[in-house]
């Protein structure tokens, strides 16, 4: 019975384990794909993002799927496959350097801030809370007409845009972790053989106050995939010439929608929903993977030896 009942605790366990382990391979295949066509998309694209004509020959304006187009052409004669490919290029380029940008202003803030307290920690604390209290897309319109004017619609501006409405959620995670692990042990014993501030946040609080980052950064890219299109929908990101962006296409298939033609919205869309999926799963995977405070360690069930029978001999009993 006891057996049964170890047996019958341990399985939801593993199970929960199991689907985390799932979510993280399936979640690592997914981005990997898109990666791997974001670096070589030079090689893995038939065409350039903004090639209209190939040997002389113009393609065809709003061709369907076939077999020299796989996923058709558009209204600008661009070939939609290429163009796709190439999105995940320009994705790449924004989610990487806006999460740079972040972790490099973020958590250096966050970790002076938690540590020194103070006036300094009020100010900063108030200054992220009034921006993490807008609502984020809308701050990054605000910033996307700012910066665009500044810098054009490049992908240093986007990713500019994106990285003022992510940068009090990595401040407030590494804050308050650095205001509970600046009074453990080995801080105070760290203070007591004379290290300085700086050494004491550089060697000893920055390693622990981290580990939270990656899997913030992870959830944070795929928000900002949405992002990034909800801004190239609106008109606010990159151009065509400029670069192949998923949501400016998706801004340019409105209008072939109801002309029937399906395939320039398709295949964009799709690319989107694909890699929001699977960086979402690599975030959660990981979040079950790393944070301790939701690891959940396998139980193993316990194999109770079985009891050896004795028997009584008449010479015994008497």
């Amino acid at each position: 019975m006891m057996r049964g009942l170890l047996g019958g605790l341990a399985k939801p366990f593993t199970q929960t384990a199991g689907l985390a382990r799932w979510m993280l391979v399936a979640g690592l295949v997914l981005t990997a794909a898109f990666v791997v066509m974001a670096v070589f998309a030079p090689w893995v694209a038939p065409y350039g993002f903004a090639q209209s004509a190939a040997d002389g020959a113009r393609f065809p304006k709003a061709g369907p799927p076939g077999a020299d187009h796989w996923f058709g052409t558009d209204r600008l004669f661009f070939d939609v496959l290429s163009r796709t490919i190439w999105g995940a290029r320009t994705a790449l380029e924004v989610v990487v350097l806006s999460i740079l940008f972040c972790v490099a202003i973020g958590v250096p803030l966050g970790l002076i801030s938690g540590y020194h307290g103070g006036w300094l920690d009020r100010i900063l604390v108030l200054v992220m809370d009034a921006v993490f209290a807008f609502p984020s897309f809308l701050l990054a319109i605000v910033f996307s007409f700012l910066l665009t004017n500044l810098l054009g619609g490049s992908v240093i501006a986007v990713a500019l845009s994106l990285t003022a409405i992510y940068i009090p959620q990595y401040f407030r995670v590494v804050r308050n972790t650095t205001v509970s692990a600046k009074e453990a042990t080995y801080v105070e014993a760290a203070r007591a053989m004379g290290a300085s501030d700086g050494v004491i946040m550089r060697r000893y609080l920055f390693g622990n106050v981290v580990q939270s980052v990656p899997v913030l950064g992870t959830l944070n890219a795929a928000d900002a995939i949405l992002t990034l299109a909800g801004l190239g929908f609106l008109g606010l990101g990159i151009q065509s010439t400029d670069a192949a962006e998923w949501g400016h296409d998706l801004n340019r298939a409105l209008a072939d929608a109801g002309s029937g033609i399906w395939w320039t919205g398709l295949f964009p869309g799709l690319a989107i929903v694909l890699l929001v999926t699977g960086l979402t799963l690599v975030g959660e995977g990981l979040n079950e993977t790393l944070n301790p405070t939701l690891r959940r360690r396998r139980l193993l069930p316990v194999v109770m030896p079985a009891r050896a029978e004795t028997t009584i001999t008449g010479e015994e009993q008497q």
